[in-house]
């Protein structure tokens, strides 16, 4: 198992440098912080993931939990490390001080994240996944219900879940069927079923707090009728006992990967006595649960950069010692072997992984911290914060997510035959990572929300808001000899998604919205590719003003990685925009067209 599972130096990069953290320690939300605090946080997050959640990674994924009784059993570790994630400030760590929390920035809240999903990704989906449901009690909740559940879910005592999806809709949350009757005791019972919930049961913790969407008695169809409950598996009694509340486990789904965390298929109210509590007002759940699902995205997107930096690593450390074959050019077989990372394809194949996964990390610390920036700022600036980010959160989800895969199989790749083996673990990262095209909606469902909603929202000026803080990033790569055919390179492909952009809009006024967003997917992934440009771009202007300052803080060899990598990405992933731009203005609209039974 390779020891090394993220670059340190990277992330002090990224922080200190692309994004620095002290800016938004100026902010006065964040004045409580400093640079070298947020750092302390940064290395605990390391100490924990390196002596506790890495050396289970592979135990988690062998033993996989199991129903017994009822209830769903997890790694013994988990009992011990929920504990330690509540009494350590994990969960709640983000959260504002009235809550007990310690008001960290979202920024740094995701890169603690990172650094344990890297370490052990099934480990962290339990107290991340309580953060996120406490967030959602601490905003819309009322303060009775704020005192009931947040104490104890920031202990770690309760686990938080999101509780959406049900077997007959799917992703289309229009379509749910749960219903909630009101009661004359301030509660409601509801009653249904909900599949794919994550750490949805488990005994590492006493109890289980769900926030469920369901249907109030009587309100209107579609998402306009959906409300959000807390709907505990077991209900205070008031004397410090827990009374269960008709929340029953009906099985574990066997996924391909992220054994460790368990997913569960829920049946509330089957003995007609399951009790919810009503989250802010009836029919507006939905709207709700957005703001967990938006930073869950993100969270999606940072995720599978973790786990992608965990292959990458271990690759990396294989290519390094493993020797086999020779230069093309040696012809002597008795010469030695020569360790693989010396081939060209090799290289190509870290490369291509470095590439992604310190791209894509970029761009969802560009994400956080217009997010943080939204939280402390007012007026204009708060909503152009806000309308960027809107548009970048379809891509900082869905691009790491779908790159993850393919960079898990690059990473198994560089192993050979032992790749496809359990003992050297590239096959768990790659396995691991499959989720997360799924999680918090499908790839497609995101590359509709770009193309159809985001991209004209506000009449387009999340879009030129951001279009404009590329180009001044190009202008400003622009200045160096190093980069400036790519960043000239950059410039040329935004103008060429803006007309696609144009073409597209065309399209949908003259032939309608299915064929408009037939495509919207390969749209995703055309602006996915140049949003990973502009942050190399980015980053590769901060390589150069680092390097005429003479910084002795990183290494050349660092310094001159990152100009490999981002050499990679443009010689290698920004031509493949070409081929989609030109599918994306074609007239044939074979996906359109064919008929169901005609496709064999």
């Amino acid at each position: 198992m390779s020891n090394k599972f993220y670059s340190k130096d990277n992330l002090k990069f990224l922080l200190h440098e692309v994004f620095p953290v002290a800016e938004l320690c100026k902010r006065e939300i964040f004045k409580e912080h400093s640079e070298e605090s947020l750092d302390m946080i940064l290395e605990a997050a390391d100490s924990l993931s390196t002596n506790h959640l890495r050396p289970i990674l592979v135990e988690m994924d062998n033993k996989p939990p199991y129903l017994e009784n009822g209830r769903i059993k997890v790694h013994p570790k988990m009992k011990e490390l929920m504990k330690t994630f509540g009494e350590d400030g994990w969960i709640s760590m983000a959260a504002p001080k009235k809550f007990g929390g310690q008001g960290v920035p979202f920024t740094i809240l995701q890169a603690t994240g990172f650094i344990m999903g890297a370490a052990n990704y099934s480990s962290m989906a339990f107290p991340f996944l309580t953060s996120g449901a406490a967030h959602l009690i601490e905003s819309f909740a009322t303060p009775e219900l704020q005192q009931t559940f947040i104490p104890k879910m920031f202990a770690g005592e309760w686990q938080g879940t999101m509780a959406l999806t049900e077997p007959g809709a799917g992703s289309s949350l229009s379509d749910i069927v749960s219903t909630a009757v009101p009661t004359e005791n301030g509660y409601y019972l509801v009653k249904g079923q909900k599949i794919f919930i994550s750490c949805g049961d488990h005994d590492a913790c006493e109890n289980m707090v769900h926030l469920m969407l369901a249907r109030i008695e009587g309100a209107p169809a579609g998402t306009k009728g959906i409300s959000l409950f807390i709907v505990p598996r077991s209900t205070p009694d008031g004397n410090g006992g827990l009374t269960f509340n008709d929340v029953n486990t009906a099985g574990v789904f066997h996924k391909m990967g992220y054994h460790g965390a368990p997913i569960a298929h829920l049946i509330m109210g089957e003995a007609n006595d399951c009790r919810a509590w009503l989250v802010g007002e009836p029919n507006k759940g939905l709207s709700y649960m957005f703001q967990m699902m938006n930073e869950a995205r993100i969270g999606v997107g940072c995720n599978a950069t973790s786990i992608a930096s965990a292959g990458y690593y271990n690759s990396l450390e294989y290519a390094n010692v493993r020797t086999q074959g020779r230069k093309i050019t040696e012809k002597d077989p008795l010469k030695p072997q020569i360790p693989i990372i010396e081939h060209a394809d090799v290289k190509r194949m870290l490369l291509f992984q470095k590439a992604v996964v310190e791209g894509s990390l970029s761009l969802v610390f560009e994400a956080t911290t217009r997010l943080d920036n939204y939280h402390a700022t007012v007026g204009e600036e708060r909503e152009n914060n806000f309308l960027i980010l809107e548009l970048l959160t379809p891509i900082v989800k869905s691009y790491p997510a779908e790159m993850s895969i393919l960079t898990t199989s690059a990473a198994l790749q560089c192993f050979g035959g032992y790749g496809y083996i359990k003992e050297f673990m590239a096959e768990l990262f790659f396995r691991e990572t499959r989720i997360h095209s799924l999680h918090e909606g499908t790839t497609a469902i995101h590359g509709m929300d770009l193309l159809g909603r985001k991209m004209m929202m506000n009449n387009g000026k999340a879009t030129i808001l951001l279009m404009q803080q590329i180009m001044q990033d190009i202008e400003a790569a622009q200045k160096y000899d190093s980069l400036r055919v790519y960043a000239n390179d950059l410039a040329q492909k935004i103008m060429k998604l803006q007309e696609v952009t144009m073409h597209l809009i065309t399209v949908a006024q003259s032939q309608g919205p299915e064929v408009y967003l037939s495509d919207a997917t390969l749209f995703l992934e055309l602006f996915g590719i140049l949003a990973i440009g502009w942050q190399w771009i980015k980053q590769g202007t901060k390589v150069e003003e680092l390097k005429a300052s003479g910084t002795k803080v990183y290494s050349a060899e660092f310094l001159q990685s990152k100009q490999y990598a981002l050499q990679y990405f443009f010689e290698y992933e920004i031509p493949k925009t070409e081929g989609l731009i030109t599918r994306l203005k074609s007239e044939n609209h074979v996906t359109v067209v064919a008929k169901a039974e005609e496709i064999l």
